[in-house]
């Protein structure tokens, strides 16, 4: 993605709030935005719900939804990871993995691949919208995340077995020739809590983790659907 594509992306995130948000100011009712964990990346640990984003980017529009908690909206945010998988996922970071392993013949991943992405199935990260659009109290933040960080090796060495094809490390200075527009992401170690999600709404993931749905083998036996 360019850079030019991205600041229109989140210019335009932000012309949608303020059109949404100012049309509920005042009513009282609810207001859900959609952020990402990845935002969380930059904090060295676990993040939380009550951690901030790094400024700037997608944490803009997210800010923007929760500010409209001052102004009488029941505003909140659920932070969606970086991979939300299932047989409905149609062009999202599990099928692009799959896809530049398949092109390249090899499963990459960044230096020793200790590094942690979170995932979530497609059904219950809907759950959790549902669940925040009933009950989320006003200017608050959710993590739509089952598994809390899976170590980027492990998703390469399953996707690996699946294809028949070697998981090797990938060298920093040929990650964009490998991954494409994921180099810039697939080095961040981003583990997300979702304890107060639990907690307080009361979410449970009841759908198959990352590596239980790779292993139901629709990723590798079923071509991703074209969009209409």
């Amino acid at each position: 993605m360019r850079s030019g594509d991205y600041a229109a992306a989140i210019a335009a995130d932000l012309a949608v709030v303020d059109a949404l948000g100012g049309t509920l100011a005042g009513t009282g009712k609810p207001l859900v935005g959609t952020s990402g964990t990845l935002t969380l990346a930059h904090l060295g640990r676990p993040g939380t719900e009550e951690d901030a984003g790094a400024p700037g980017g997608r944490t803009d529009a997210e800010n923007a939804v929760i500010g409209f908690a001052e102004r009488g909206v029941r505003s909140s945010v659920v932070r969606v990871p970086p991979i939300t998988h299932s047989w409905l996922d149609r062009h999202g970071f599990a099928r692009s993995l799959i896809a530049i392993a398949k092109q390249t013949g090899v499963a990459g991943y960044p230096a020793d691949g200790s590094n942690r992405w979170p995932a979530g199935h497609t059904l219950d990260v809907g759950h959790l919208y549902r669940l925040a659009l009933e009950d989320a109290p006003t200017g608050t933040r959710w993590h739509a995340v089952g598994d809390e960080g899976i170590p980027m090796r492990e998703i390469a060495q399953s996707i690996g077995d699946h294809l028949g094809i070697p998981t090797a490390s990938i060298p920093a200075d040929q990650l964009d020739a490998h991954f494409g527009f994921l180099a810039m992401l697939i080095g961040r170690d981003n583990p997300t809590s979702s304890l107060a999600t639990r907690r307080i709404l009361g979410w449970e993931p009841t759908h198959p983790g990352l590596i239980a749905d790779f292993d139901n083998g629709d990723y590798f036996t079923t071509p991703a659907p074209r969009s209409q």
